[in-house]
């Protein structure tokens, strides 16, 4: 570290190979002017070193969010542009201790060529872990912050791994009011319209082949939650989706039909209840009832956890900000 002022530092960092900073970043000038912005400094690089000019803090800072993305590069990481932000945003925000290093050390398996599932924010990692940890998790959330995905994904790996013998996918097809029995086509065709994010997850992450495998040797089953009621399910992995849209008989119905070697994952957000006005979220009920119960987690997730298009998250603060 230099001093060419009372001010400004310099502090240099160097790397075995060019490729290599440049897979910190993403390859990317934008996310180090990203860098700068937030932790104040101005960064230089070239021929595989990078400096760092600006105060002190903000240079150790600056090679602390290098540090962190090297770690995980040197772990077997694969990182993203988004990933460079992510460890920028974790630096500067004092509340959180974890680094990408730690997010990407739980990784979940997906089809042969494709990358590992990780956690991408903080609320993301205790997730993942919330779920590696207890038998009943729930995920509570705006969408697009990835609650349902990572619980698919958990799921996938724990059947891969011979750990749980069948994943169970299930949401309540509210629109149709229950009432599948009068429209056409059989019972696959009925859930389609109401399931179709499950197979998206399970196409993203095995592939279409494998899991149209699964899905017709049953280790997958995708079906409606009124089709759940009367059956115990043995080392299974339950995924109820949309459950805030569950009514209170509904979402004790599915949290006691787990068996022996099982696990449940609920995931919903409680901002967008379709019920009719008269009905109390099952969701709503569970959240109150179950506080403190051994083997439940509550994992919370927020508007900075969105995984979608960066603006989708801004517009759920928007909307959070204008609905108070």
């Amino acid at each position: 570290m230099i001093a060419d002022s009372p001010e400004e530092f310099q502090l240099k960092l160097e790397y075995d190979t060019p490729r290599f900073l440049q897979s910190l970043f993403g390859n990317e000038e934008a996310e180090l002017r990203y860098l700068e912005e937030k932790v104040g400094v101005k960064a230089i690089t070239r021929d595989g070193w990078i400096l760092f000019r600006g105060d002190q803090e903000g240079c150790e800072l600056a090679r602390s969010i290098f540090s962190d993305l090297e770690t995980a590069r040197r772990d077997g990481a694969e990182l993203t542009a988004r990933d460079f932000r992510t460890a920028v945003d974790l630096s500067t925000d004092k509340s959180v201790a974890s680094g990408v290093s730690e997010m990407v050390k739980v990784r979940l398996v997906g089809a042969r060529g494709r990358k590992p599932v990780v956690a991408r924010t903080a609320h993301q990692l205790s997730y993942l872990n919330a779920m590696l940890k207890n038998e009943v998790v729930f995920g509570l959330g705006p969408a697009g912050t990835g609650k349902t995905y990572l619980a698919v994904a958990m799921a996938l790996h724990l059947l891969k791994n011979k750990e749980i013998n069948r994943v169970i996918l299930t949401r309540p097809a509210v629109e149709a009011g229950e009432a599948l029995g009068f429209l056409p086509g059989d019972m696959k065709e009925k859930v389609a319209p109401y399931l179709r994010p499950l197979y998206d997850a399970i196409d993203d992450m095995i592939g279409y082949e494998e899991g149209a495998q699964r899905l017709d040797d049953g280790s997958i089953e995708i079906a409606p939650l009124a089709y759940m009621r009367g059956r115990t399910l043995s080392k299974s992995f339950v995924i109820l989706d949309e459950a805030q849209n569950t009514t209170r008989e509904q979402m004790f119905m599915a949290l006691t039909r787990l068996g022996e070697g099982s696990r449940c994952v609920i995931t919903g957000d409680g901002s967008q209840i379709d019920l009719k006005e008269h009905e109390t979220s099952g969701l709503t009920e569970a959240e109150a009832a179950l506080k403190g119960v051994k083997g439940v987690a509550f994992s919370k997730f927020d508007s900075t956890d969105v995984v979608r298009h960066p603006v989708v998250g801004r517009i759920i603060e928007a909307y959070a900000q204008y609905r108070d």
